[in-house]
């Protein structure tokens, strides 16, 4: 088992102009002594120029699935030299009603140096990452690869 642990600060700040007078602004301090500049998502009364939770989230499933990827694929035999993705998230109302993020999208381009899979063993090495991504089993949303 592992543990990880974070500290997120906030202070009120005026919001000029708005009735709830109060900035979402924080921070996220993160292990390794990272902070990161974070907010809530600009239809929320957030700054755009911050990081949300609900992209924080969709990019942690994107490097979880990634980092299961890298490691089930080496096993198998397949050296991936570069992988990107262009992951999207979908905000809207789950299955009681309740706002959440309730699809992620992950779209990898993968680049093999050497052998690369076929279609039907790409397909198998994508859903054996999703089954062993630990944030992919930890959350509600469906996650889609988009293979097009």
């Amino acid at each position: 088992m592992s543990d990880f642990n974070v500290e997120i600060a906030w202070q009120r700040a005026p919001r000029a102009g708005h009735p709830d007078d109060y900035s979402r602004a924080h921070q996220w301090r993160l292990a390794g002594e990272q902070t990161l500049r974070a907010s809530s998502a600009p239809d929320y009364a957030g700054d755009a120029g911050h990081t949300n939770p609900e992209e924080a989230l969709v990019a942690a499933v994107s490097s979880c699935h990634m980092l299961t990827f890298l490691a089930v694929a080496d096993k198998r035999g397949f050296k991936v030299g570069s992988y990107r993705d262009q992951a999207s998230g979908t905000l809207g109302k789950n299955a009681q009603g309740r706002m959440a993020v309730t699809e992620v999208v992950l779209r990898p381009v993968i680049v093999f140096d050497g052998a690369e899979p076929n279609a039907e063993e790409l397909d198998k090495l994508h859903e054996s990452a999703h089954r062993n991504c630990f944030i992919g089993n930890s959350i509600t949303a469906q996650v889609r690869i988009a293979t097009d």
